[in-house]
Formats: structure tokens, sequence, C-alpha cells
């Protein structure tokens, strides 16, 4: 078990579909850090998580806890719920700290989608804060004159990937249902940071330098991440005055500050006006954006309820299929050691993966058997697949229920692994569980009044039909594009025992999936649930994680009929376990810490 405990890497791109998949996981990945010296000016109770963390224990509460991607940003959050605050509250405090340290994974640039559990009512929610795609796109957006799709690069760096931000109002339509503090000082640290300066950590140092060029193309970006032509170094002080004016005007004027006005007429002239590659967005689309609350997607395991976000979010759904097939197999008896095991959890991710790229996309503009996909008889007829002794040879997508008829081709999109999750319990007993994005490392590197605006259109498929037969994942005007993000919230009776979620692109699937075996299945506390090697199959190849012990299981998962890839794999769960207290855990290969009283 100790063995199996160990893990480090480096985040490796992911990919939807097979065909795009080795071009992608070729593209630089979000880096892991070691960041023992990278934050010297945290509270001691934040200085004691990251400890526990390095030392592979999880965190201990008994009134509230708050897990996220920086310490800086967990502080900010744990203030709130210190005075009183809801997980709400803390969210909003925790994103503007995050969008300020760890620009590259999200920001007000970008979009969210947040599960909420409430005490009061019991019931389970999501927000979907997702970007969505200008009115003036069109399906062949992001192909040339012939219809051939571009390269990645060729479409990500600049305007034309950019969509209509999600993040800030999200941030405000949660704290108008569920939030109790004053708006305007949930901002304060964030505001303090970007005016008085942040140490850069050793991650952010080392992801700017690693960009180097595309993060120059545009003159805002070249100046902030490159002062006097040179990157930025690790433990140089970082002052941002322009993200701070940005915070004062939502502090004061909420979400509208951003969507009208001065703000919103700056982000449409950058995007515009990016050079070599303007885009689409306009007044009208950030005038129009809407959060959705939509109910939540669940499914059965283990005599729990796993619940997420629904589409454009497949994650949910995914997580909910690969955990289903695996309901009627004891992977408790097998362990996590057992080639067997991981053949279950690898083909039943596969033929996952094979419902999600047929059918998954914003269900607003496709019909999708949602209901069909995680319906207990269909999940029940795909794991019978499962019996076999060696991997399957091939898979394909089943036939789930639908209330209607259609045709739909399989998906070519692709997904980046720049993200970043929050996890948090408040003292009342809310849970809140979200996974927040501007897409890939550093978005489309287009910068607007302090922030990164996200590359979030190319998550949509490049292509909009296969041999005639349209795409469901194909860019439409107004359309959210579909996304892997996995904000999870796991019940038992009713009642909240796990918020969990990851970045990784479409890995994120099987990271969430892995960790929610690990939990219940192998009786992993939190801390080590999230720091255990990764094995990922999304296509066919096992990827196992470079420099842990999974990577012992390449010779057993290769006789067993599995093409294996052994490389760096980068995730960043944030997980905290409800029970008796709470237990937090913050996954190694990030900066994160999970710190609760």
């Amino acid at each position: 078990m100790n063995r199996l405990l160990l893990s480090l890497g480096l985040a490796m791109l992911a990919a939807a579909p097979a065909l795009a998949q080795d071009a992608a996981d070729s593209v630089a990945p979000e880096a892991a850090t070691e960041d023992a010296e990278a934050f010297a000016s945290i509270s001691e109770p934040a200085r004691k998580a990251l400890e526990a963390r390095q030392s592979g224990v999880p965190t201990e509460a008994q009134d509230w806890m708050v897990a996220a991607a920086n310490p800086l940003a967990v502080e900010a959050g744990a203030r709130v719920l210190r005075e009183g605050g809801t997980a709400a509250d803390a969210m909003v405090a925790v994103q503007a700290v995050l969008g300020l340290v760890e620009p590259q994974s999200s920001g007000l640039g970008g979009g969210a989608f947040l599960v909420w559990y409430d005490a009061e009512s019991g019931e389970i929610t999501t927000l979907d804060g997702r970007e969505t795609a200008p009115l003036d796109a069109n399906p062949r957006l992001f192909q040339d004159e012939a219809g051939e799709p571009l390269k990645f690069f060729d479409a990500v760096v600049g305007g034309l990937s950019v969509g209509t931000p999600g993040t800030p109002r999200l941030m405000e339509a949660a704290h108008e249902r569920w939030g109790s503090a004053d708006w305007s000082g949930l901002f304060d640290e964030a505001i303090a940071l970007a005016e008085d300066g942040f140490t850069v950590s050793p991650r952010l140092a080392g992801l700017v330098a690693e960009e180097g060029e595309r993060l120059q193309t545009f003159p805002a970006t070249a100046a902030y991440f490159f002062p006097d032509g040179a990157a930025i170094e690790a433990g140089s002080r970082l002052t941002n005055p322009d993200y701070a004016a940005t915070l004062r005007s939502i502090a004061s004027e909420g979400a509208d500050a951003f969507y009208t006005g001065e703000i919103a007429l700056d982000i449409v002239a950058a995007v515009q006006g990016a050079e070599g590659n303007p885009g689409k967005l306009s007044t009208l689309d950030l005038m129009r954006y809407r959060v959705v609350e939509r109910p939540a997607v669940c499914a059965a395991f283990r005599a729990h309820e796993v619940c997420g976000m629904g589409p454009p979010s497949s994650g949910a759904l995914t997580v909910g299929q690969i955990l289903g097939m695996l309901d009627s197999y004891d992977l408790a008896a097998l362990g996590p050691e057992s080639p067997e095991a991981w053949r279950l959890i690898g083909d039943a991710s596969r033929l996952a993966f094979a419902d999600r790229d047929r059918y998954m996309a914003d269900s607003d503009f496709v019909p999708m058997p949602v209901k069909g996909l995680v319906a207990p008889d269909y999940l029940a007829s795909r794991a019978e697949l499962l019996a076999g002794d060696d991997a399957l040879p091939e898979v394909a997508a089943g036939n789930p229920a639908w209330d209607h008829a259609m045709l739909l081709a399989d998906d070519e999109s692709i997904e980046l692994p720049s993200t970043s999750h929050i996890s948090i319990v408040d003292a009342q007993g809310n849970a809140l569980s979200m996974t927040t994005t501007i897409e890939n490392g550093f978005g489309s590197r287009v910068m607007a009044r302090g922030f990164l605006l996200n590359n979030e259109l190319t998550d949509f498929s490049f292509r909009s039909q296969s041999d005639g037969v349209p795409i469901a994942n194909r860019v439409e005007p107004g359309k959210r594009p579909r996304s892997s993000m996995s904000p999870t919230i796991v019940t038992r009776d009713g009642a909240p025992v796990l918020v969990i979620g990851s970045p990784g692109g479409s890995r994120i699937i099987g990271y969430v999936a892995q960790a929610i075996v690990a939990h219940i299945d192998w009786g992993m506390d939190v801390q080590q649930a999230v720091a255990m090697p990764h094995f990922v199959n999304r296509f066919g190849t096992y990827d196992l994680e470079e420099g842990t012990p999974a990577a012992d299981l390449e010779t057993p998962l290769t006789e067993l009929g599995y093409e294996v890839s052994v490389r760096e794999l980068n995730s960043g769960l944030h997980a905290i376990a409800v029970g008796d207290g709470l237990k937090g855990g913050a996954d190694p290969r990030r900066e994160g810490i999970a710190l609760g009283e």
C-alpha cells in the first residue's frame, strides 16, 4: 500500500479523440512544483497544513474546511469561513486570489462548474458558468478555407479561441443564492495581494519560462510576465494594479461591472484586436451572458450517490458510468495493486468515453440521452462486457434509452489540463465543489484588465460533421463547449461524505473516478486517495504515472492486451471527507493545501 501512495509528475495534455491524442499530449503540460520554500509568508495554520500534505497525512478539522490549489487562496477562504461565512462566500474569496497567483489555470476571464449541497434542504444543485460561443461564431470557426481543421495553436493563441467568460457571473450567482457575507469584503485579500505584490511560486515561474514565445505574442501579456524582457522568477514580487482595479469595480458594482461598461469594452478590444488571430466576441455576447442552474446528475455506487455537473459537462455522466459499471465487481477484494482491478477500471473508462464522444455536448443545443446513459439497466448491460479476462479488443458507443431518435457522429475535440479545483465545507454543513478553468495553460494568451482570457472555444470539435453526420460538440452561436470538469459531491443516506474534483483535461474523469474508488473500496484516507499513482485509460492506451509504482504494472497490463504509456501525469485533486469531523487532502503534484478548524 505505501509504495502505491508515492507519486510525482507533471501534467500531460488530455485529448478527447484518439486520433488527436498523440498531437495534443505533446503540448507542454502544467508542471508540478517543489514548494517547501515558496510560501514564506503564510500563516502558521497554513504552514502546518502544507507540512501535513508533504507528510502524506490529511488535515483534520471539526467545523469547516477549504482545499484549493494555492495556500494564499486557501487562507482567503479560511478567513471568510472563520468569520461565519458560507462555502459560497469563501469560494468567491478563493477564486479571486487564484486568478492572481495561479493565472495560468483559472480566473475572471474563464468559466467554471459548481456543485452545491444545501444543508438546510438536503438538496444538491449545480450552476453552469461555462463560457459561450460568440453569436458571430459558426461551425467552421476553426477550419481553414479548404474546410480542414486548423493546427491547435493556430486556433488557441489569439482572440479566435475566446468564449464569453462565465466565472464572474457564477461567483455572483452563488453568493446571491447561498452567501451571507458582505460581497465587497470577499475581495479584500486578492486586492491587497495585487496591489502590494505576491511572491511568485516556482511553479508559476517555471510555466512562464516554458511557455516563452507564445506568452510574449501580445504586448499586455508580455509586459506582465516578462518585465524588462525577462521571465518572472521564483521568489520575486509581482504586483498587478490592473487586476486590483478590476476587482474593486466588481466588489463595488457586482458582476455587471465586468459584463458592461469599460471593462467589457476593453475585453472586446483585446479579443477583436489580437493581431494575427482576432476573435468574434462582442459587447452583446458579454451583456447577454447568463449562469444556468441545472439539476445534478447522480449515479449509484456502493450504497452512495455520486453527484456532479451534467451537460455541457461530460464529467458527472462519464464518472457515473465508470463507477456504475464497476458496481457489480468486487474491487475491494482485488485491491489497488491488482492488474485485474485496473483492467476493470480501464475498460469501464473506455466504454464510458466511447459514449462520451458519441453523445455528450451542450444539451441546450443537442438532444442527449442523459437519463439513459446512467440508467442502472443500461450500465448493467455495459458492465457485462467487462466479464472477460483480458483487455477489450475494441469498444464502441452503446445504445442508451432515448426520449427520441438522434443520429450523431463521434467527436474530435481536444481538452487541455490547465484548470483548478476548489472544495469547501462550511460550519453550517453546506458543501461546495467547483472546478474552474481558462482551458489551456495561460488560455488564449490575450490579457485584458489584469487577467488572462480563456481559449475555451477550442474545447469544441474543430470538425462539424463526419461523413455527413453532425458532431454533437460542433461550434454553434451561443453554445457552451463540452467539458470534462467533474466537480463531485458523494452522498450516503442523503448527506455528503466526500467533496472532490480535479484539473487535468479529459483525464479529470479518470482522476476523480480513481480517487473515489480508492477512498470507498480501498479504504484510503483522502490524502492517500489524491496522492496515489495514476492509471488512466480513455481511448485504449493505458497511461501509467512515471516515477511511481504505477509503472510496475506496465508488463502485467501489456500482457492483458493493452498498449501502455508510462508518462508524467499531473492532476490537482482537492478533497474533503465528511464524517466524524472533516478530513482534507491536497494533491502533492500541485501547490495547494487543505485548511480547517
